[in-house]
Parts: structure tokens; sequence; C-alpha cells
């Protein structure tokens, strides 16, 4: 009896439509599909569901950096099921997506006891609004069924010294915070309340029908709602505007607006937030606080960990009859000769699968300019090798015996722009995780940092800035004094067992040739069905921008 095929035949040949990767996007724009009755298969090379966005142990996370830091190609093919002299082949290959991967074990014999107990996320840290409309989206799917959040118990803003200072984010923590004066307390509440008072407006204006024009209240109105002149100027002019101390702008701009990037220094501000944006994230945040009644904060995460959210979305498509098959590689794409259009893909096995849409993972890309048979295979397929770099982030994973804060388990911790040293121009943000949401065994601790950077120089610098203000490296501990000394003056500082830092290549990819693929999304949109794909593509900006780190869009190609 002659072995079993390494690849599974597939039947049938022919979908409505072809995913490429368990990501996020792929997993969300899949469920749409299947869930509005068309046929999908959804596909991916590697033995596990989420791509970019999972959640792995130990080594799979080593393993799966070290793999996608260089650039390979899948399987070729070693047969071909049916010849089909109508279409030609372009081969493909996968870009690599991180670099400058750095892995370090300091308690090597206490991490081989749970090396298979971690699920570290490979896009962390990563956490969800109460009131994010990507919340919504699963509630309306039905995903939520399948995933479970807690909540982040608190926010703090760092600084260089290792202290971290609470976020006031809800009139009762500015109440309660001792390292606010009485003049700070109620400066920030005249603001959230000036925010408030300009969102009541607003509302009431649009509920009226009238934008906001002569209701008969134009004095009353004035005193509560921004001007105009006000929404289009930078967020940071308006704030000082309104007097507001340099430790409170901080606090507003970067540890509840979220903004990225030094938003002082117009110079080197890549992304200069508005008013009107500062206002409605203040409002993203001010909703979500008490949004659920276990969830005392405004940020949440899933149990298990980031990979839950793709697998929750797999598991809706699957039970709306779409067929998934992991270990699978996609080598190339079947185009019609005449017209240069998409027909189907070529897989591992040999088999030819076809179907009138595909979704593509972002890291696909022509294995060569001339894998394609003529001029017209290779400008149909050209944006397949052209991809816009939104630059890139630097990614760090420490696992730590203790917490950073002695009575709270899971928090986020902000450094605004030049924090820590003065030439850092982008927000660091390190999520601790503990034991209790499923990520790691209970007594240790992962933090997740990030930041956006230029190069990997700088990326690995404010990775480093940050993990020696929050963390002790056992190499870096020269002496028993110097570790009394630091207690002394600040909390002790949790020990490292593990470490991995990596830079991760920010991408958007995005092609579409026709609409009709985003219209299976109307099911899961309040929307009409013309307006559903604007719509998805927003939901999904939102899933990949929360924490502001963007990873990349889904790439669609279409017949």
């Amino acid at each position: 009896m002659g072995e079993p095929p390494p690849y599974p035949q597939i039947e049938p040949t022919t979908f409505d439509l072809i995913a490429v990767g368990t990501g996020l996007a792929e997993c969300i724009v899949a469920a749409a599909a299947s869930a509005s009755g068309k046929t999908v298969l959804h596909l991916d090379t590697n033995p596990f569901y989420g791509s970019h966005y999972s959640s792995l142990s130990v080594p799979e996370l080593t393993s799966f950096l070290i793999s996608n830091s260089t650039a390979s190609s899948p399987p070729s093919s070693t047969s071909t099921t049916t010849d089909i002299p109508d279409y030609s082949i372009v081969n493909l290959t996968t870009q690599p997506v991180y670099s400058d991967v750095e892995i370090s074990c300091f308690y090597p014999e206490l991490l081989e006891e749970n090396l298979r107990k971690f699920n570290l996320d490979l896009c962390g840290p990563r956490v969800l609004f109460c009131a994010d409309k990507s919340i919504d989206l699963m509630l309306k799917s039905g995903a939520s069924n399948y995933v479970e959040f807690k909540s982040i118990d608190a926010s703090f803003v760092g600084d260089e010294n290792g202290k971290l200072w609470n976020v006031p984010d809800s009139r009762a923590a500015i109440f309660k915070d001792k390292s606010l004066t009485l003049m700070e307390k109620n400066q920030l509440m005249r603001f959230f309340k000036l925010v408030q008072g300009h969102l009541d407006a607003t509302v009431a204006a649009g509920s009226s029908g009238n934008d906001g024009i002569g209701n008969g209240n134009d004095e009353e109105e004035g005193k509560t709602k921004i001007s105009d002149e006000d929404l289009e100027r930078p967020f940071v002019e308006y704030l000082s505007k309104m007097r507001l101390p340099p430790k409170i702008r901080s606090i507003i701009l970067y540890a509840i607006a979220m903004a990225d990037y030094d938003q002082d220094d117009m110079g080197v501000c890549q992304n200069l937030l508005k008013t009107k944006d500062g206002i409605d994230r203040l409002a993203l945040y001010q909703s979500s606080v008490g949004r659920f009644t276990n969830a005392s904060g405004a940020l949440i995460y899933p149990i298990y960990g980031q990979g839950e959210l793709p697998q929750a979305f797999s598991r809706r498509s699957a039970v709306k009859g779409c067929i998934h098959v992991l270990r699978m590689p996609v080598t190339a794409l079947l185009m019609e000769k005449d017209s240069g259009s998409y027909k189907g893909v070529r897989l591992a096995s040999g088999q030819d699968i076809f179907s009138q849409k595909l979704v593509l993972d972002p890291s696909f890309t022509l294995a060569s300019p001339s894998a394609s048979p003529s001029d017209l295979l290779h400008e149909s397929f050209n944006f397949l090798s052209t991809r816009d770099v939104k630059g890139k982030v630097a990614r760090g994973i420490c696992i730590t015996r203790n917490s950073l804060k002695p009575d709270t388990s899971n928090l986020l911790v902000v450094y605004p722009p030049r924090s820590l040293y003065p030439e850092q121009i982008t927000s660091i943000r390190a999520l601790q995780i503990s034991g209790n949401l499923a990520v790691c065994p209970l007594g240790m601790f992962v933090l997740y940092l990030s930041a956006l950077c230029d190069d990997a120089i700088q990326g690995k610098r404010l990775l480093n800035a940050a993990m020696n203000a929050l963390l002790t490296f056992p190499d870096s501990v020269n002496s028993e004094s110097s570790s009394t000394v630091q207690s002394e003056n600040t909390e002790e500082k949790p020990s490292v067992i593990w470490s991995g830092l990596y830079i991760q290549e920010m991408s958007t990819v995005l092609h579409v040739l026709n609409f009709c693929l985003l219209l299976l999304a109307s099911h899961v949109c309040t929307h009409a069905p013309a307006r559903a794909h604007a719509h998805l593509w927003g939901l999904l900006e939102l899933m990949f921008r929360t924490c502001g780190l963007v990873l990349s869009y889904v790439l669609v190609v279409s017949s």
C-alpha cells in the first residue's frame, strides 16, 4: 500500500471566494462572505490560525519570527491536477515581515518548565476600547460568542525614573488621584465637562436635523460647543489655549487620545492630531468606561491572547459553511492568457482551485518580474510587487516573575515623547498581562512593548529605554547595593526571565478591482449595502489601529 499524499485534495474545486492567510482582516472578510451565503475556501501555510495576529508558545513564537525574517517562497507544486492551456501561472513568494530578531533567556530552567503554557501575541500590545466599533462588529456578527474579554485594570504614564503615574480618566479617578494638585484636578474636570458639553450639543444638533444652526438656543449652545475654527486647529494648540499645564496635556494627548508622535514638535510629528479627532478619541475613551459591568476601565483584552480574535471570526465562518485548510501553501495564481484577469490559485499539492474573488495575506509578492510569461500578465498583477511602506514598529516581549505594580495585574503604561530621553519622538506603550488572562502561568507576567520607528537602531533604543525604566535584567545587576539603592527610591523592578525584541514592517497593500466582495459584509452593517464596503474598511482600520499600531491591510483581488 502506497503512502498517503502529503496534501489533501480539496472538493469542490470552485468557490466564490478564496482567502489565503488567517490574519484578522482575512478572517473578517471570510466570515462576512460565508454569512452572506457565499462559498469560501480559507487556506493558511501555518499549522495554526491567526498568521501575523497569532498567540503562540515561546518555541513557536521564536520559530515564527526567525522563519519570517528572511525571504522565502512556498513549496513549488510537484504536479498539476489538470492541464489548462488557457491559463498562465504567476508564481508567488513571501516578503519578510520581521527583522533584527533578538531572543534572550536569563533563567532557562525556570522557563523550560512552562514553555507550552504561554500564549504570546505577535502583534502586541493591542487592546480594545469597550465602545470601539470593532466590539460592535463582533456582537453583530456573532463572533463574540467565541471569545471572552477581561478588563485592563489601570493605565499609567511613566517617566525616566521608573515612576508610574495614574491616568485620571474619569471623575472618580480625578478625585482619588493624589499626584494631582487641587488646581490640576479642577482644570481637568472643567476640560472633561467642556468636552462632554460639546458632544451633547453635537448629538442634540444632529438629532434635531439642523446641524446646530438656529435652534433658538444659540447663546447657550455657544457656551458648550467648540467652535469650528478650534476643531480644525492642532489639538495640542487647543489644549494650550485652554491653559492646561504640560502634565495634563501629556496625559490627554498620549494616554487617553493615544497620539503616537510628539505633538509639540511640528518638524518631527508625522501625524498631527486635530482637535476634532482628539475630541472623538476622548469621546471613545469616556464612552468605554463603564460600558460593560465586568470591565472597570475603558480597555479590554481577550482571554488566551489576541490570537482569539481571528479564530472567533474563523469559527463564525465555519458555522456558515466555510472550508478551512491549514498547512496548505499557495504557490501561484492562475491568470487568463487573453485578458490577464485572475481565475484561481495553484496549491503546493499541485491542485488548481478556482474562484471569483481572492483575498491574499499582504506578505505575498511576485516571485520575480520574469515569472509572468507576458507583459500583460505582469502589468495586471504589478501591485503585488509594490507595497506602501508606512514605517516600522519596534516590538518587545518580556516574561517576568513580578508585576510592575504589586496591587495591579493587568495594566497599560504609556511613555509620552521625550519622557525617557530628549530624542524620543514617539510614544512607547507597554502592556502587562497576567496569568488570570491565561496567557502565562499563574505567578508570571507578560509585558508587551511597542513604539513606532524609522529604523531598527531607533526602535531598539526606544524599547531598551522603556525596559530599563521598568525592569531589571540579571546581567545588569552588578551588586546587591545597587539593587538596595534602587528599591529605596522606587518600587522594586520585576526581573526578566525571557525577552524577545524585533522590528516589524508596517505596510498598506490595498487593491480592489471590484467592490462586490466588500458588499458581502452588508449583513454585519447597519448601513445600506451601497455603503457597506466603506464601513467594513473603517472597522478593519479600527481593529488594526488599536493602540495606534498598524500592521497592514488585506489585499483583495477579483476578476
